[in-house]
């Protein structure tokens, strides 16, 4: 290993420490009380019943923390928690975490401060997991993986201008702001991973092709059946009109497996063209199918259980307290379903658009020889 590189790795290694070290010591940044729990003590246990007629248990704890910022720092604040056997909507603390709280003002000049439990300062864990995430695209994908991490953040910041935009300008289009968005998704991406060259102009228009494709297709199918079978009511709460909200999600979760597929194929087709210059263009074509064929069940099946995957609690609740499969179905799992159809459908369409698009590069650069 070079000297420069044991530098900059040097440095890497001190810069993820002194991160964490900084998240671990930043309650001045907060305005919220935060207090750091000491001890705990389990003082309760009372046996309840929930609203479907089943038993449950509810702890109460009594617990003594250091409040870490504000005014009272330095001060001990006396917190009773409340949580449940399942821990779904509530937490059982230990020593050592960090809570926001409240403070009684009231008896704030006594010797105790007591107060009520707000809410889990997690910005600690948080950083773990993103240290963890950016680590293993450095370790697998090395200068491919920063650049990734670096699409990944411009591409966050590019969505949250775009929501921004919307925000502030409702008459706007949201699908309208959501295609630029899409856009620019699309060449960021693929340009930093892949750099400038043919395979990845190929995939750029590979993407965009099958990514609006399927939004049009979704669209014209919704237009023709007035959207029966499907069920808003997790939409609900929103103050916008919640058909665009839905469409405009289904059209950008369908972008991530669209891209996928795209840069596959004009990978392998391009590294075919490396390793065989001279290969006919129909054993590019025949060999090209068959890696789509190996690569959309597969893909297909991830974005199924991608989307499934976050509505079986509320599938196991409903199953549990003796609701019919198709109305469990219909009421949990039909937005999730469609969305999975349209990315299914964004991925076959992909296939042959990638492949079509690349042979139409690997052409025009023959020509050009």
């Amino acid at each position: 290993m070079s000297y420069k590189r044991i530098i900059s790795l040097s440095l890497f290694v001190l810069f993820i420490v002194a991160s964490i070290v900084f998240v671990q010591h930043n309650h001045f940044l907060y305005e919220r009380p935060i207090a750091k729990v000491l001890e705990t003590e389990l003082v309760d246990k009372t046996a309840t019943e929930n609203p479907f007629g089943h038993k449950d248990a509810l702890f109460t704890q009594r617990l003594i923390a250091e409040i870490k910022n504000g005014e009272e720092k330095g001060r001990l604040i006396h917190l009773v928690n409340e949580f449940s056997v399942s821990k779904a909507y509530d937490h059982e603390f230990e020593a050592g975490d960090e809570l926001f709280v409240s403070i009684d003002s009231e008896n704030a000049e006594n010797g105790d401060i007591h107060g009520s439990i707000q809410d889990v300062k997690r910005d600690t864990y948080l950083l773990y997991v993103a240290w963890v995430f950016v680590l293993v695209l450095l370790i697998v994908g090395r200068k491919q993986g920063l650049f990734s991490i670096i699409s990944l953040v411009i591409n966050a910041i590019l969505l949250s201008y775009a929501l921004d935009i919307y925000l502030s300008n409702p008459h706007w289009s949201l699908l309208l702001i959501s295609s630029f968005a899409v856009v620019l998704f699309t060449v960021i991406s693929l340009l930093l991973v892949n750099g400038l060259n043919e395979k990845t102009y190929a995939a750029i228009i590979a993407t965009l092709l099958g990514t609006f494709a399927s939004l049009f297709i979704a669209w014209l199918v919704l237009w023709l059946t007035t959207e029966k079978g499907l069920r808003y009511e997790e939409l609900q709460f929103i103050t916008r009109p919640y058909q665009v909200v839905f469409l405009t999600g289904l059209f950008l979760g369908s972008l991530g497996a669209v891209m996928d597929i795209a840069i596959t194929m004009s990978s392998s087709i391009f590294n075919m063209i490396e390793k065989n210059p001279k290969i006919p263009v129909k054993a590019l074509i025949k060999s090209g199918m068959e890696i789509g064929k190996d690569i959309m069940g597969t893909m297909t099946n991830i974005l199924f259980f991608v989307y499934i995957s976050g509505s079986i609690p509320i599938l196991i609740l409903y199953f549990k307290n003796g609701s019919p499969l198709g109305f469990a179905l219909s009421m949990n799992l039909s937005l999730e379903l469609a969305r999975a159809l349209a990315g299914g459908i964004g991925i076959v369409l992909t296939i042959p658009i990638g492949l079509y698009v690349t042979i139409f590069f690997i052409k025009r650069k023959r020509a050009g020889l």
